[in-house]
């Protein structure tokens, strides 16, 4: 009977102690508690290492908001970039073409003019009216530079040009500092407008829509003239491996984006997935530190568990991410040698056989015997050339 007691009085403890944390008083209505266990939203630190000496940033830089065909705000983009673990962000609304305009004008009708009709003066396909574009499209980066700044986020201000995707595609431009300027009815001078002031011009989905990736005209004339400065080899759930090969001839960035309309958590948070990601290796996080790396080329494209880029970073990149730890030798003759992967990336390794994976935050030995290198293909980095994925050696000596 002793112990029952004992146990229901200690139960009876747990059960208040436990009451008690997980509740609390709120600090205005006393008859008024708040629940402790909420789903408070806190941030997703992916975790990667410097390279090089260079910061690994992670990016988005193509996303949409209601201000063109978006289903959310500016502001919200911010904060599920900051949830999302993202260090930089780029709004690149649409310049031609806005879903949600003509609902908002008749929204506010009683603020409009007597007689305006709301409309949506999409340009994709037609010619702009003698009135050109009414719509104010810097909007959309100045309403989000207050979240950016308060999430310690880095905002990149963008524009996406968008035309025909058979027969011209669409372009970002980045870093621009008026995006009223930009519209021409030749979509070439339009990407020369936003060159002209400062922008950097990334090219979007180049296989949408389209049923191969053959170099279209348009294609052909602005890489003639060096007008196209990166490329999404990655877009959502779309990876163009062959342009992977494109962006490294023509000494093009290489990006993947979420191209996001609806929410991450819908399309991959949801799911147990990163989003897409632009890593870029800068010396910091501000604006000419991101400009100065996209110039310089030093990026790699992250979807779905695959990361892509030019051969050195990619391998500067793995041999960053992977410690190595020796085990124990064994006469003189072999090791075992542990390697560890202390970052939020998976990484699939094939050794000569089936491929294992080598996920966040987990280790997995390997045996090298003296005289015989163990080599083994990381299957999930994509570099360009005939062989797509690089080989890493491991000697005897290295331990």
């Amino acid at each position: 009977m002793k112990k029952l007691f004992l146990l229901t009085a200690a139960f009876a403890t747990f059960a208040t102690a436990a009451a008690q944390s997980i509740y609390y008083q709120d600090k205005s209505n006393k008859d008024m508690m708040r629940h402790t266990l909420r789903n408070e939203v806190l941030r997703n630190e992916i975790i990667l290492p410097k390279v090089n000496g260079f910061q690994v940033l992670k990016s988005d830089l193509h996303t949409h908001t209601v201000y063109s065909d978006g289903n959310v705000t500016p502001e919200y983009r911010i904060q599920e970039a900051w949830t999302d673990g993202l260090d930089v962000i780029a709004i690149t609304d649409h310049v031609e073409y806005r879903r949600w305009e003509g609902q908002m004008v008749t929204f506010l009708k009683g603020y409009m003019p007597e007689g305006t009709k709301g409309t949506n003066t999409n340009l994709v396909g037609k010619s702009a009216s003698e009135e050109g574009i009414l719509s104010d499209l810097n909007l959309p980066c100045q309403v989000a530079k207050a979240s950016a700044e308060q999430y310690g986020l880095t905002l990149i201000p963008g524009i996406e040009i968008t035309r025909d995707p058979l027969t011209i595609g669409h372009y970002n431009a980045l870093f621009i500092k008026d995006a009223n300027t930009v519209y021409n009815a030749d979509p070439i001078v339009s990407i020369k407008k936003a060159r002209e002031q400062g922008a950097i011009i990334m090219q979007n989905h180049p296989g949408w829509r389209r049923k191969n990736l053959e170099v279209i005209e348009f294609e052909q004339k602005v890489y003639a003239e060096d007008l196209i400065d990166g490329v999404e080899i990655m877009n959502g759930s779309e990876f163009y491996p062959i342009v992977v090969d494109r962006a490294s001839e023509k000494q093009m960035f290489m990006a993947a984006n979420t191209d996001i309309h609806s929410t991450t958590s819908r399309d991959y948070t949801s799911v147990g997935q990163l989003r897409n990601m632009t890593l870029i290796f800068a010396k910091d996080k501000s604006l000419d530190s991101v400009k100065e790396a996209l110039m310089a080329r030093r990026t790699l494209a992250y979807s779905y568990g695959t990361i892509a880029g030019e051969e050195q970073l990619v391998r500067d990149f793995f041999n960053a991410c992977i410690t190595y730890e020796t085990l124990f030798e064994k006469d003189g003759k072999q090791r075992k040698v542990r390697m560890s992967n202390p970052t939020s990336m998976t990484f699939v390794l094939n050794f000569g056989g089936n491929p294992v994976q080598l996920r966040p935050f987990t280790s997995r030995d390997v045996t090298i015997n003296k005289g015989k290198d163990v080599t083994f293909t990381v299957e999930n980095l994509w570099i360009p050339g005939e062989n797509s994925h690089p080989v890493f050696k491991l000697t005897y000596e290295m331990f």
